[in-house]
């Protein structure tokens, strides 16, 4: 897709969704989801979100997340059910109602990271055991595991916190039998996804899943899948050369938004945020759709020009949700956090 197109849908993003008036309402950093009481409504807006804030609306964002989500469902689906019933717009799935486990499965393949929590920053500092996984002596930055490893974490809207698999169990946050199955499902998942990567010409580094019982009581995967916002993706053909030099992995770096905000304002302060530049909004977007060829192998296509709102108000109405204008009553307690 060439940028002139992006371009001229940088006033036609789907950032708020509450105009569709449709009821029960959990909103996300990305996602709104609607409890739809039989099952939920979940809609992939494009907002860019980092420090607890908004920072611009992103053209084709929600709907690349959505689509390289379904995609992966339907390649998974022979392995572990998902919540995905359809997908009434390129932006909006219809999941099933799951009891959600408060835990995320972080699955690495790779020693990486730059944050305080990152699996590098706490093997350089010393630590040789990470979430219950022991790790070798000599290891260096962005080398491959012999196998990769989970790495979890409690589901917090503040601060996710590193666990290990017995404390899941002793929190009764999974009984024993559900997280031997979910992470060895976790693992097999991110065995896929690896070897599919790797086919074109991407290193899957990392990567989050989230895991429920659905009413029927069985295992199912929800949330997304191998997405550029859950995952971390390199290019695969300059990997070992850059290793052996000591220099960082290439990759569709999606942080430059993020850099602009922290060198032009405080984005940790409460007061208002400029507004991104349109180039790198554009140059934001581009990528988006980079890695949406890359990771699927198919041309990314936009939806028709028209006002995006008024596409999914068409949509889910053709799909038989009643849309109204009729003022949103929100969740005391969110759905789930998506």
């Amino acid at each position: 897709m060439d940028r002139k197109t992006i371009r001229e849908s940088l006033g036609n993003c789907l950032t708020d969704t509450s105009d569709l008036g449709i009821g029960r309402l959990s909103k996300g950093k990305v996602r709104d989801v609607y409890d739809l009481d039989d099952r939920l409504l979940i809609i992939t807006t494009d907002r860019q979100s980092a420090f607890d804030r908004v920072l611009a609306s992103i053209p084709f964002k929600g709907q690349i997340l959505n689509q390289i989500s379904a995609w992966w469902f339907d390649r998974t689906k022979n392995l572990i059910q998902n919540h995905l019933i359809s997908m009434p717009d390129p932006a909006a799935i219809f999941a099933r109602k799951c009891r959600v486990f408060q835990v995320e499965f972080i699955v690495r393949g790779y020693l990486t990271g730059s944050t305080n929590t990152s699996a590098w920053t706490q093997y350089n500092s010393g630590a040789r055991e990470i979430c219950g996984n022991k790790l070798p002596d000599g290891m260096f930055k962005n080398q491959r595991f012999e196998k990769p490893i989970i790495t979890p974490t409690t589901k917090s809207d503040k601060h996710d916190e590193s666990i290990t698999p017995a404390q899941i169990v002793s929190r009764k946050l999974m009984t024993r039998g559900q997280w031997d199955e979910a992470s060895d499902i976790a693992l097999e998942l991110f065995r896929r996804g690896q070897k599919t990567a790797a086919e074109h010409g991407l290193i899957l580094v990392d990567t989050k899943y989230e895991m429920g019982i659905d009413q029927d009581g069985r295992l199912t995967l929800v949330d997304e899948l191998h997405t550029p916002d859950s995952s971390r993706y390199w290019l695969s053909g300059t990997y070992e050369e850059r290793f052996l030099r000591n220099q960082e992995p290439e990759n569709i770096d999606k942080e430059f938004l993020r850099l602009w905000f922290v060198q032009n304002c405080d984005p940790y302060g409460e007061g208002p945020l400029p507004a991104a530049p349109d180039e790198l909004v554009v140059e934001l977007s581009a990528r988006y759709v980079q890695l949406y060829e890359m990771i699927t192998g198919e041309r990314f296509n936009p939806p028709p020009d028209e006002p995006a709102l008024t596409r999914l108000r068409r949509n889910l109405r053709a799909a038989g949700v009643q849309v109204e204008e009729d003022k949103l009553s929100f969740l005391d307690e969110p759905v789930g956090r998506f």
